[in-house]
C-alpha cells in the first residue's frame, strides 16, 4: 500500500464529475508534472483502493451484512450504527453513509479513466490502458448493482466534454455496454507488451492473471442477468469460460490494507469499537448454516466471548469450539419490550454477575482477524468463479467441467481463501479438499446449494455487497425479513440503496427521470432491472 502516493487525499471526497475536470491543475505544482511526463501506472493502485473502499466499511457492514443476515445486532436507531441493517430503521448516521458506495465507485472509475486516457496518449502502454477499462467496468457495475440506473455514457466527462449533469442510462443498456467493452479490453491484454508496474493486487502486474480476472468479472456480470436476459447471460458466461477464468486461490483479487500508511481496512474499523464488539454478532442464519454443514470455517471465524459485559466490550478472544457457537437472531434489541433479546426463542441466558452482566454474552461474534485494520479487502475470488461456473453448468451452458466438479473446487477454495486473513484462521488444502469431497453437490438441489455457498463464502470474506447482489439475483438463501416498528421498507429486505442525497439538487432533472423509471420510485424496495422475482 506504500505505492498509493498519488492524488488520494486530494480526490478522496470528490464526485465523478470533478475527478477528471481538474486533473491537469492538480498535477502542475509543485513538481511541474504534466500529462506528457506523468506515469499513468501511479493511478492504478488509487483506482483499486477507491474501489475496495466502495464495497467495504460502515456502508456495507451497516446495511448489506445484516440485510442478508450474515451479521445481526441489538442496536436501535438514534446514534447507534447498526439498527439500519438489522431492523431497516433509520439512525442518525444513515444519510451520511448512503453516498459512500456512489462516491467511491465513481472516484475509482475516475482514476481508472484518467489512467486509460494517459496510457493511450503516452503510447506503448496498451495493457495499462485496457486494465483501466476493466477497472472502470468493475466500479460502474457495482454502482449500478447498488442503485440501478446510473450516469454512464455521459459520466466521467466533465473535463473532456464539459458534462456536469450527466443523464442516467438504463441498467439494461449499461450492462450490455459493460460486457461488450469488457470483452474487447480482456481480449486485447497481451503478455508480450509492457505490464503495469504499480499493481495493488497480488498479481504484481502479471498479465495472465489480469486476463483471468477480466474473464472472471465477465462471468460474474453475465450471471447477474440469468433472469433479466437469459440469452445475454448464456452468451457471455460461455465466452468467459472459454476465455479462461480463475484457476486457483492464487488468482483471488484482493487488496491488503496498510494501517501504518493510513490505508485502513474499513471493514475492520466498523467492528472495532466497544459498542461494535458488544452488540454486533454473527446471525443465527449464518451460524445455523455453518453448523448444519459441519463447516470447518465456523471454529475459525466465530467466538463466544468470556462471561460478563467487560469481556464482551473488549477484543480479548473467546471460545472457538464449533459446538458452542450460537448466532444472534435478527430483529431484537435491548429495550426491555416485546422485541428484547431476552424474549427470543431459545434465549440462552445472560452471562456475568452483578454490574458485569450482559444478555448477549453467549452469542457468537467475529474473531479478531476481522478487526485487523491491515487485513485483506476482497474484490473477486476463485471460489465465487467456480460457484458461478457450477450454476452455469447446472443451467445447461457450455462450460468445461461438470457442475459437481466446479462446486467441489469452489467449496475447497472458499475455505482456503480464509488464510489471507492470517495463519490463525488458515485451512490447509488437504483439509479443504476432504471437506469438499464429503459435502458434494446434489443435482436435485443444485441452485439452492450453489447460491447458499456463494452467500456464506462472500459474507465470511466480508464482501457483503456481493453477497447481497447475488441473493437478490438468485433468491438464496431464503431469508425471513424483520418487521421492526418504524422500519423504512414495510418489513421487506431492501432491494437497493437510495440515490445520494445531493443528486436531487446537483442533477435534478436527470435524477427525477431515473427515479421515475423505478417501479415504486427512489425507495429501498424498488427492484432494479436485473432483480426479477
Amino acid at each position: 500500500m506504500k505505492k498509493r502516493l498519488i492524488l488520494l487525499s486530494i480526490l478522496a471526497g470528490s464526485l465523478q464529475f470533478s475527478c477528471t475536470k481538474h486533473f491537469d491543475e492538480l498535477n502542475v505544482d509543485p513538481n511541474q508534472a504534466s500529462e506528457a511526463i506523468f506515469n499513468a501506472n501511479l493511478l492504478l493502485p488509487s483506482a483499486q483502493w477507491k474501489y475496495v473502499e466502495s464495497i467495504s466499511g460502515y456502508n456495507s457492514v451497516l446495511f448489506q451484512s445484516m440485510w442478508i443476515q450474515a451479521y445481526a445486532s441489538t442496536s436501535t436507531g438514534g446514534a447507534n450504527y447498526y439498527s439500519n441493517g438489522d431492523k431497516y430503521v433509520l439512525s442518525n448516521n444513515t444519510l451520511s453513509y448512503l453516498d459512500r458506495v456512489w462516491n467511491n465507485a465513481y472516484n475509482a472509475a475516475s482514476f481508472a479513466y484518467e489512467m486509460e486516457q494517459l496510457a493511450k496518449k503516452k503510447g506503448g502502454m496498451s495493457n495499462l490502458e485496457n486494465i483501466g477499462t476493466i477497472m472502470q467496468i468493475q466500479s460502474l457495475a457495482t454502482a449500478s448493482d447498488v442503485f440501478g440506473d446510473i450516469p454512464y455514457s455521459q459520466a466521467l466527462q466533465a473535463k473532456t466534454g464539459n458534462i456536469t449533469q450527466p443523464t442516467y442510462d438504463t441498467q439494461e443498456s449499461i450492462y450490455k455496454s459493460l460486457l461488450t467493452r469488457l470483452e474487447t479490453a480482456v481480449t486485447a491484454l497481451n503478455a508480450n507488451q509492457a505490464a503495469p508496474t504499480n499493481d495493488a493486487f497480488a498479481y504484481k502486474g502479471n498479465i495472465g492473471q489480469w486476463k483471468r480476472y477480466g474473464y472472471s468479472l465477465m462471468l460474474k456480470l453475465a450471471m447477474r442477468l440469468t433472469k433479466a436476459d437469459p440469452t445475454t447471460a448464456k452468451t457471455y458466461a460461455e465466452k468467459a469460460a472459454a476465455g479462461g477464468v480463475f484457476t486457483s486461490v492464487a488468482d483471488d483479487a484482493y487488496v491488503m490494507a496498510d494501517l501504518t500508511n493510513s490505508y485502513t481496512n474499513a471493514n475492520a474499523s466498523a467492528l472495532a469499537t466497544a459498542a461494535d464488539l458488544y452488540q454486533l454478532r454473527w446471525s443465527k442464519t449464518m451460524i445455523d448454516y455453518l453448523k448444519s454443514n459441519e463447516d470447518p470455517r465456523l471454529g475459525k471465524i466465530a467466538e463466544v466471548p468470556a462471561a460478563g459485559l467487560a469481556a464482551n466490550q473488549t477484543a480479548t478472544g473467546g471460545d472457538n469450539t464449533p459446538a458452542n457457537q450460537l448466532g444472534l437472531p435478527n430483529g431484537y434489541d435491548l429495550s426491555g419490550g416485546a422485541t428484547d433479546i431476552t424474549k427470543a426463542p431459545n434465549y440462552p441466558g445472560a452471562t456475568g454477575t452483578g454490574n458485569d452482566v450482559t444478555p448477549l454474552g453467549k452469542y457468537s461474534r467475529p474473531t479478531n482477524v476481522f478487526r485487523n485494520q491491515s487485513g485483506p479487502l476482497f474484490v473477486l475470488t476463485y471460489a465465487e468463479t467456480e460457484l458461478l461456473l457450477a450454476e452455469a453448468a447446472t443451467r445447461g451452458y457450455t462450460v468445461t467441467g461438470s457442475a459437481a466438479t466446479h462446486y467441489k473446487n469452489a467449496v475447497s477454495a472458499g475455505l482456503q481463501s480464509l488464510a489471507k486473513f492470517g495463519t490463525t484462521v488458515a485451512i490447509d488444502a488437504a483439509t479443504a479438499d476432504a471437506y469438499a469431497t464429503a459435502h458434494p453437490l446434489v443435482a436435485a438441489n443444485a441452485l439452492k446449494q450453489i447460491n447458499e455457498q456463494y452467500w456464506a463464502t462472500t459474507s465470511i470474506l466480508q464482501n457483503f455487497i456481493e453477497a447481497w447482489s447475488n441473493w437478490r439475483r438468485s433468491g438464496y438463501p431464503q431469508l425471513t425479513p424483520v418487521n421492526y416498528t418504524g422500519n423504512f421498507s414495510s418489513g421487506s429486505i431492501p432491494r437497493r440503496e437510495l440515490y445520494p442525497t445531493g443528486e436531487g439538487s446537483l442533477n435534478p432533472t436527470n435524477y427525477k427521470e431515473a427515479a421515475s423509471r423505478l417501479p415504486n420510485g427512489d425507495v429501498w424496495t424498488s427492484r432494479i432491472w436485473w432483480d426479477k422475482q
